[in-house]
């Protein structure tokens, strides 16, 4: 469940990069680039750190989209998956990695607020 727990946070920024080059609103470009330049940190350190209590993720599958026209709404879906599967990913009582995993949810909630509120 972990290699799918990543694979989203890749496909996050790949779908985040591709509104941010066609949106029309300056907002929404800053919001999803900074989103899409973070979110490569946070995954490549939840690996990472995933990787050094349980050994290497032998594949990380690649994840499919098809993303709408409202970037709000995909990051909202992804973040949903993301929180159910959390606990199943990492056990609970890995806080350490249960941290990291909470900064990637504060991303996605930042990014979330600006992108309904700032227009």
């Amino acid at each position: 469940m972990i290699a799918r727990l990543i694979a989203i946070l890749f496909l996050s920024r790949e779908v985040a990069h591709r509104d941010h080059l066609k949106t029309k609103s300056f907002s929404e470009h800053m919001a999803l680039n900074t989103f899409y330049n973070e979110i490569v940190e946070l995954a490549d350190d939840l690996t990472e750190m995933y990787q050094g209590r349980h050994g290497i993720i032998e594949s990380i599958p690649m994840l499919k989209s098809i993303p709408t026209d409202n970037p709000a709404n995909d990051l909202q879906e992804q973040l949903d998956v993301i929180e159910n599967i959390r606990y199943t990913a990492v056990d609970k009582a890995d806080t350490a990695i249960q941290n990291k995993i909470d900064e990637i949810v504060g991303l996605f909630l930042s990014t979330l607020y600006k992108l309904r509120n700032l227009k």
